[in-house]
């Protein structure tokens, strides 16, 4: 195989590459106890601590904003992690959930 078949087929692998790796949602901080408070924290300090909800929705008639970051790698592995927020008639947080599979995150919790 001479020198130019070998670069093109690099190169193509290389785009394989790149092609299996996709990332949906913007990355957003790691939520703390200290950020999210129910019953105080509002939806406009919300969008300052974590930028734009990924998905707006209903859930059990209250209005709803969930942040979702998604990495999925060429290899296989896929890391994720999702704030989900959930709002009284005020536009104040009533209840939140977070859940990620990060390594960092999940080693630090297991601690």
């Amino acid at each position: 195989m001479n020198y130019s078949h070998r670069r093109i087929l690099g190169l193509g692998c290389f785009i394989l590459l790149l092609a299996g790796c996709v990332s949906v949602g913007e990355e957003f901080r790691t939520p703390t106890s200290q950020m999210i408070k129910n019953g105080v924290t509002t939806r406009a300090e919300l969008l300052q601590l974590f930028g734009s909800p990924t998905q707006v929705g209903i859930e059990d008639g209250d209005q709803t904003w969930t942040w979702l970051h998604v990495r999925a790698g060429a290899i296989g592995r896929t890391l994720s992690k999702e704030l989900h927020v959930k709002f009284n008639e005020r536009g104040v947080a009533k209840s939140y959930s977070y859940t990620s599979n990060l390594p960092e995150e999940v080693q630090r919790e297991a601690q």
